[in-house]
């Protein structure tokens, strides 16, 4: 394959894989050359040859058969003295600085793709994640670092990892010359083993020690990997004592994550800790709202009935990405057969999603679980005893069922030992103050909420 073939095969990745991605990880590979039905590619480490052929490598070996080469497989082998390329383009490009180019090498060997979708402008905010979006939006200034690090929690599909890439491009967009490097915290296992394993440390230590902002998504994940926290700890130390800023993201807080180091969970918890909490129907709905108007940009001539949004964002109510697709699919069904998306179109497209989204919560449930969560037994809940060990638990179960079920008051007061509803009523404002005014309390509620939403 000729040096200009290879060419026009980069140019329908670049459109088939995005800006990103291609600056990243398609522009550094160098073909080499076909033998026995295998393309050869050079690549600048053995971390991006492994990348490519998990992520791209199907797509390459379609181009190449596209373009009429035989291929059967693709591999790639690190080449010797060769180091990362930047991504070329057609204008010309003015030589950057010695701090830029270790930047983009650094971006090259470790950093994971920006999803370009993933910017503040398509952030919906709403009360449940307005304080986060603040945070983000604040340390994305760049600037002197304020609070260090910052942390952001919470569940699946709250937006954790879209704040994450927003941070990324608003820093990038601000300052090109800024070296901020995201991945993941089991590629940052990833590039530890390796570096253990093909004795580089050094080089290692270096890469992660030099950057300008670290961001590490997910770092439950090397909880339990004693090595592994033992350099993200040493690490996090070297960066925090450069003021450099460190972002870091959770599936909960850090003092809750099991098998998280002391020392870590510490050093964690030394910044901003912000909860992403589970969305409301308000937001819930504005987040539609929002993607709708982008789908009707691709599907022009859709006509979405009233009240199918409003109906969607009642019944998705635990996870943003499987309400996304939902109205993803619903878009799709709807241009396949030709039809206006009401009620009858939405329920026969999303009958699986719908019951998997109607699993009910029972009185017995929630009694269950803050009998648990207070270590304290199930009958004490029910019981008439009023001491306040037992008569707070009780009043948070009293006022999750009125949340979190449909039963009328009377009907909850009968499954509290046959209490009257005004003694159930009495409870569930008494929370509601509490809620207020008691962090615990709130505290309390909102992970016995969570994990009974779970």
């Amino acid at each position: 394959m000729t040096e200009e073939k290879w060419g026009q095969l980069r140019d329908r990745l670049l459109k088939t894989v995005g800006g990103n991605n291609y600056k990243t990880w398609i522009a550094p590979l160098e073909f080499s050359k076909i033998e026995d039905g295998v393309a050869l590619f050079n690549v600048p480490t053995n971390f991006m040859g492994n990348y490519v052929s998990q992520n791209f490598a199907d797509l390459i070996l379609y181009e190449l058969n596209s373009s009429g080469e035989s291929v059967q497989r693709v591999a790639f082998k690190v080449a010797a003295n060769k180091t990362a390329r930047p991504a070329q383009s057609n204008a010309a490009v003015p030589a950057r600085p010695a701090s830029a180019r270790s930047s983009a090498i650094a971006e090259t060997l470790a950093a994971a793709p920006l999803d370009p979708r993933f910017t503040f402008d398509t952030f919906v905010v709403g009360k449940p994640n307005e304080l986060a979006h603040a945070a983000a939006r604040r340390v994305s200034e760049g600037g002197p670092v304020t609070f260090n690090p910052l942390v952001l929690y919470g569940g699946v599909g709250l937006g954790k990892t879209h704040l994450m890439h927003a941070i990324a491009w608003e820093l990038r967009a601000r300052n090109p010359e800024l070296n901020v490097l995201y991945l993941s915290a089991e590629q940052f296992m990833y590039r530890f083993v390796q570096a253990l394993r093909d004795r580089k440390m050094m080089d290692f230590k270096h890469l992660f020690r030099s950057v300008d902002v670290l961001m590490v998504d997910d770092v439950q994940f090397i909880a339990g990997k004693d090595s592994t926290q033992e350099e993200f700890f040493h690490t996090f130390n070297a960066l925090v004592d450069q003021n450099k800023q460190i972002i870091i993201s959770a599936d909960r807080a850090p003092g809750e994550i099991k098998d998280l180091e002391d020392r870590v969970k510490s050093r964690l918890q030394c910044g901003l800790v912000v909860d992403l909490h589970p969305t409301d129907y308000e937001l819930r709905l504005g987040i539609l709202q929002t993607k709708v108007q982008l789908h009707q940009a691709a599907y022009p001539d859709l006509q979405i009935a009233d009240g199918v949004l409003e109906f969607l964002a009642h019944r998705i109510s635990t996870n943003v990405r499987v309400l996304e697709g939902a109205l993803t699919r619903l878009f799709a069904f709807a241009s396949l057969v030709g039809r206006e998306i009401d009620m009858e179109l939405t329920q026969d497209c999303l009958a699986d999603v719908l019951r998997a989204s109607e699993r009910k919560i029972t009185v017995e449930e929630i009694q269950r679980k803050v009998s648990d969560y207070y270590n304290i037994r199930l009958s004490d809940i029910i019981g008439p005893k009023r001491l306040r060990s037992y008569a707070r638990p009780r009043q948070v179960a009293m006022y999750l069922c009125k949340q979190l079920t449909s039963r009328s008051l009377p009907e909850i007061g009968r499954r509290f030992g046959g209490r009257d509803h005004t003694t159930i009523m009495h409870g569930v404002r008494r929370i509601e103050e509490l809620k207020v005014t008691d962090g615990q309390i709130a505290e309390d509620v909102e992970m016995l909420r969570r994990a009974l939403e779970a």
